[in-house]
């Protein structure tokens, strides 16, 4: 039998896609597939790819004729292109054309603009979902949308992430002993730890979580409210803390966020929009309380395991961390909650079989 090669494309890559690749490449290659990613250079230096038995072809995320022609070179001996995101989706599409290779895209979440822009975004879903063959939505929404754009065949395949490499025990002394060097290098020693993670651009909801950390300087002690994460809202966010005095530390790009996360008192998600949250996963995984909106797919994803709150309010967001951090019974039926819950969810090996059988369906010659 001739080996299936695929080509997985990223284009600027969010922490969630940019996992589910290194998790689906590792999948596909244990099973026999010939993988090759196309991504930044910078992304290979986080997600090592080539480590999980990929090649890696560094295209740059531009439009511009050479990165085209490295993506339309790597994809023309593919037997299935498979796109994560919108941006990546219309670059195979442009440089597929003319190849009779199938596209797969899968939309893992969505982004808001309005006015000239939101026309523009609105076209290039159009030219994305229009030119796959199969569209795979992390979320309902997602699917229905890609449907609204003209997509042939949209299907929901809710994506699995790696679970942590550990996840602690309730009395787990080592466990203990771990978080509590990770709360002492956040300077969270006698004090809640408050946790957020995720790119620093307007649609996380940043702006509400630091007006909800003025609330949280009247509490004794004052909670530590860590962010991690990088993007262009960095030096905004930063001269708000500063100048409001804000119990808020912006701690970058860090490549331990379980084990901080697994710290904390309380894991907070105040996006506007998520599909399937790798914070809200991760959360849960670890049975740490999550306090997030409630937006696109998260009520589906955390059902009752997690305080959901409205987009954009901070007093509510103020109140339910306080309601928590004040109530341990509540923090301790979360936790079980979450881990619960998070046994519900599709294994990476569900995911893995989902996206290879799509793949055969695509490349298996049809029946005369």
């Amino acid at each position: 039998m001739t080996q299936l090669r695929t080509v997985q494309v990223l284009g600027g890559g969010s922490a969630g896609s940019s996992a589910h690749v290194k998790s689906l490449t590792a999948g596909l290659v244990a099973r026999g597939v010939r993988v090759s990613v196309c991504a930044p250079d910078s992304l290979e230096r986080i997600y090592d790819f080539r480590g999980c038995g990929a090649d890696h072809v560094p295209v740059a995320r531009r439009g511009d004729p050479m990165s085209l022609g490295a993506l339309r070179a790597a994809c023309s001996t593919a037997d299935v292109v498979h796109a994560h995101g919108l941006h990546a989706a219309v670059r195979s599409a442009v440089a597929l054309g003319g190849q009779r290779v199938p596209l797969v895209v899968t939309w893992h979440t969505r982004v808001y603009a309005d006015g000239p822009r939101g026309h523009l975004l609105r076209l290039l879903e159009r030219r994305a979902v229009r030119a796959a063959a199969v569209v795979l939505g992390a979320s309902s929404e997602l699917v229905d949308r890609a449907r609204r754009r003209g997509a042939r065949d949209a299907r929901l395949a809710p994506v699995a992430v790696p679970s942590p490499r550990r996840v602690p025990a309730l009395g787990d002394d080592a466990q203990d002993d771990s978080n509590g060097k990770a709360r002492a290098e956040l300077g969270a020693t006698g004090r809640p730890l408050l946790m957020a993670v995720g790119s620093l651009v307007p649609d996380r909801g940043y702006g509400t979580l630091l007006d909800a950390a003025r609330a949280w300087r009247a509490l004794d002690p004052v909670p530590l409210l860590v962010i991690a994460g990088e993007g262009r809202e960095r030096a905004a966010l930063q001269g708000r803390i500063d100048n409001e005095g804000l119990p808020v530390s912006l701690v970058g790009r860090r490549d331990d966020v379980t084990e901080l996360l697994a710290a904390a008192d309380v894991a907070l998600l105040p996006s506007r929009w998520e599909a399937r949250s790798l914070l809200a996963q991760e959360a849960l995984r670890l049975g740490v309380p999550l306090v997030a909106t409630a937006v696109g797919a998260v009520p589906e994803l955390v059902g009752d395991a997690a305080e959901l709150i409205p987009y954009g309010d901070a007093t509510a967001l103020a109140e339910t961390v306080t309601r928590l951090l004040g109530d341990p019974d509540r923090r301790a039926e979360l936790a079980s909650a979450g881990r619960v819950r998070a046994a519900t969810w599709p294994t990476e090996d569900d995911t893995i079989a989902h996206v290879l059988s799509v793949y055969d369906e695509l490349t298996q010659p049809s029946p005369r």
